[in-house]
This record gives structure tokens, sequence and C-alpha cells, in this order.
């Protein structure tokens, strides 16, 4: 300990704006204590298990949408679109599903599938929102009748602003073919022409997280859309969704041992990982907050 206590008077130090005070070192501590004391590995497990669950059938029913859209194609914009969200070794699961959807449009299926998709979907933001409240910080518990309208509601808004976004990402990444020279980027740039759309992409994971922070603290007071935690999550997703593909298709041998279902078991541990994400940006927030409120009530009582 002695070694690391060079670098623990730096944290102290550094003095973080907003909190009174309150240095580096204080922030990172309140954290660290906040991910050990509230079972962060068990509430990731059970807010996994419940995404999992409704992913499928969420999905089913926004590829539904999709074919009432003329101008979307399956294999230039939902197959590259399913590719940048989820590993690929996934997507192969149900590939022929999604080109048979597209194939035959189900008005039937369309009804049925929005019903079932939007109540399993509204349990897994439950779930999360609960495993927000199970944080070490939060002393606060929501109605949950509440709570899970709210989660019903966020789980509708996300159903559409998907579906938005399957539509918009293609509309932009044509405007710019059409208009590379406007944007000063030359058609043999690669680099160049991927830029706009991973952006986009990056715009919309913080919108998706920063909507599950904003809505499901119980602190109402503490709701803003531009968070530090979010902020970190959109970094740790990004991050980890990179190196995770990596992992997946020059490591894992989950495909060749156990075939289809290997893709399953990837799918499943890619959602446990952002699961903790998620976990570990909102502890973040209420890291903060928990040393605001310390800070101001040490205030009150020197007055």
């Amino acid at each position: 300990m002695h070694i690391l206590n060079p670098l623990f008077n730096i944290g102290r130090g550094i003095k973080i704006p907003g909190l009174q005070g309150l240095s580096l070192y204080d922030v990172l501590e309140m954290y660290i204590i906040g991910i050990a004391k509230g079972a962060l590995a068990t509430r990731a497990g059970a807010i996994s298990y419940s995404f999992f669950m409704s992913l499928f059938p969420f999905l089913l029913f926004v590829l539904n949408l999709l074919p009432l859209v003329s101008f979307i194609d399956y294999y230039h914009d939902v197959v590259p679109f399913l590719e940048d969200v989820l590993p690929s070794s996934t997507v192969a699961v149900f590939e022929d599903t999604i080109e048979n959807i597209f194939e035959k449009e189900r008005v039937g299926l369309l009804s049925t599938s929005f019903v079932f998709s939007m109540f399993l979907m509204a349990n897994g933001v439950n779930s999360l929102f609960s495993g927000f409240q199970n944080s070490y910080h939060t002393k606060i518990n929501a109605n949950y009748v509440k709570q899970y309208i709210t989660a019903f509601c966020v789980a509708l808004f996300l159903a559409l602003f998907l579906f938005l976004a399957v539509i918009a990402i293609p509309l932009v990444e044509v405007y710019i073919d059409q208009n590379l020279e406007d944007f000063g980027v030359l058609p043999e740039d690669i680099i160049g022409l991927q830029v706009p759309k991973y952006i986009m992409f990056t715009m919309m994971f913080y919108t998706v997280i920063a909507m599950f922070y904003y809505f499901g603290s119980p602190e109402k007071n503490s709701r803003k859309y531009f968070t530090p935690g979010a902020t970190l999550s959109t970094i740790l997703f990004l991050i980890t969704t990179y190196l995770f593909g990596i992992y997946v298709e020059n490591f894992a041998q989950y495909n060749e041992l156990y075939g289809s279902i290997g893709a399953i078991l990837i799918l499943m541990l890619y959602i446990w990982l952002n699961s903790n994400i998620l976990l570990l940006g909102y502890e973040l927030n209420a890291s903060l907050l928990s040393l605001k409120k310390q800070a101001i009530n040490k205030l009150k009582k020197k007055e």
C-alpha cells in the first residue's frame, strides 16, 4: 500500500467541480465501495436474463415493421445494422427468420408480436430499473406499479427509436455517398465514409443509455440527460463491443463446440457484459450524487 500512497495523494489533490471541494480520491473510493457492496454481478445476471428473454420477440416486432418501409433492403440495410449492434456470429442464428419476414408480410403476427414483445421488453426494462434501485448508494424505492408503467413506456419508445434508427442510418449513408465532395471525403477514403455511421451509432447508444438512467433513477431531482455515468457506459460499451467481436472471431470456439447453440451462448455473454456496464455507469452517477449530498450536509452543519 505504501507504493500506492503517492497516487492516493495525487488523487486527494484533484478536486472535482460541483462537489464542494471533494477530491477524485473520494469519488473513486465511493465508487469502488458501491461496486463491491452492491452485488453488481448478481444484479447484472438478473437483468441479462430478463433482457435475453425479451430480445428475440422485440426484434421480431421491429423487423415485422421494416418491410412496410419500401426503401429498406434486407441485405444492404438490416443485416449490416444488426452486425454493427450484435456480435456477427449471433446474427446467423435468426438470419433465416429475418429473411422470411421480409419475403412475406404478416399483419396478424405484427399485432400478436407487439403485445408479446412489449410485455417481455417491459419486464426487461423493469428488471434494469430494479437493479438500479438495489444500488448500495440508492436509498429510495419507487412504487412498483408506477415503475412498471414507466418501464413499458420506455420499452415502447425504445422500439420506435430502434425502428427509426434502422431507417435513418442507411439514408444518411446514401446522402453522404451522393455528396462526398461537399464533406471533403474521397470515394476511396474508407475510414472517412465510416465515420458518420459510427458517430450516429455512438449517439444512438448514448441516447438509449441516458434514457435508462433518466427514467430508472428513483431520485427525481437528479435526473439529467448528460451524466458522467452515461458517458462512461457508452465508452465502455463501444470498447467492449469491439474487443468482444475480436475475441469471438479469433479466440472463442463456441460455434465449433456447440454448433448454433454456441451463438446463443455468445449472445448471452454479450448481454451479461453490457448489463454490468449499465450498472457501472449507474453506480458512478449514484456515487457522485451520494457524495454531493454528503458535502451539502456538511456545509449545513457548519452553518
